[in-house]
């Protein structure tokens, strides 16, 4: 068997460039991610709304399902950590949680296999949606204290404000949103990487040494990785809205 046989199944290319710089299909630079980012908006809307456009007395399977995961995202993440404040910030977290669902379960979706939040642009803008959000919370409620007591705690002596104000500031303004979004893309880049290697793995072994054991190896560790990935892409969204929440509720009561 040679090389160019592995490449019908594999795709070889033969410029690195290629695997980052993805062509415009239709007009206004829209690519296969901005499609894909497209796809998981249209599946969100539908989620959400065609459960409950009909009002029934007896929901049906899929409202209850519906239904229950919208409750645990209003009830498991805003109310529980934001507090009575919490229906103000549900129409951010709820879009947000099963956007950023549905964007990481394309990774391990047919025909698709494409987490789009292993583009470090998509977790950089929520992450900056989401200090937008929490910093304009805390300035609209306290002003400009906010900033204030943000970066200045109660009790410091004077002279420990020189270290204590520069390491707030950047743990509050700087930190948390790098952190946001540095850890969903480095999460769903290394699931997808882990993914690619077993399933190319198994390809060339079944290409190069066509026997049961050679391949069916790979192949085990792949679909078990499948799963895990479901869970990770699950987590990730979870964990991305918990924070999310975290953060508005920092703003809304100043520990400081």
């Amino acid at each position: 068997m040679t090389v160019p046989i592995l490449a019908q199944i594999v795709e070889v290319p033969s410029n690195v460039n290629h695997l980052f710089d993805w062509p415009a299909v239709l007009p206004f630079g829209i690519n296969r991610v901005v499609l894909l980012m497209f796809l998981a908006t249209l599946v969100t809307f539908l989620f959400l709304y065609l459960p409950f456009r009909q009002p029934r007395v007896v929901p049906s399977k899929m409202g209850v399902v519906v239904e229950t995961l919208v409750n645990f995202v209003r009830n498991g993440i805003a109310r529980d950590i934001i507090g009575p404040e919490s229906a103000k910030y549900e129409w951010l977290l709820i879009p947000m949680f099963f956007w950023l669902l549905f964007l990481n379960l394309f990774e391990i979706t047919p025909l698709i296999h494409f987490p789009v939040t292993s583009r470090m642009a998509i977790p950089a803008f929520l992450a900056g949606l989401v200090w937008v959000t929490f910093v304009f919370v805390g300035l609209k409620k306290h002003g400009l204290s906010y900033i204030k007591n943000s970066v200045i705690p109660p009790g410091v002596p004077k002279p420990l404000l020189v270290l204590v104000i520069p390491i707030d500031f950047l743990s509050t303004f700087v930190i948390r949103p790098i952190s946001l979004a540095v850890r969903l893309f480095a999460n769903m880049i290394a699931g997808h990487i882990m993914l690619a290697v077993f399933f190319l793995t198994t390809a060339s072994y079944f290409v190069f040494e066509p026997k049961i054991v050679a391949f069916a190896i790979p192949l085990a560790f792949a679909i078990v990785i499948t799963a895990f990935e479901i869970f990770v892409a699950v987590l990730q969204a979870y964990i991305f809205t918990l924070l999310t929440a975290v953060y508005i509720e920092s703003s809304i009561n100043v520990e400081h």
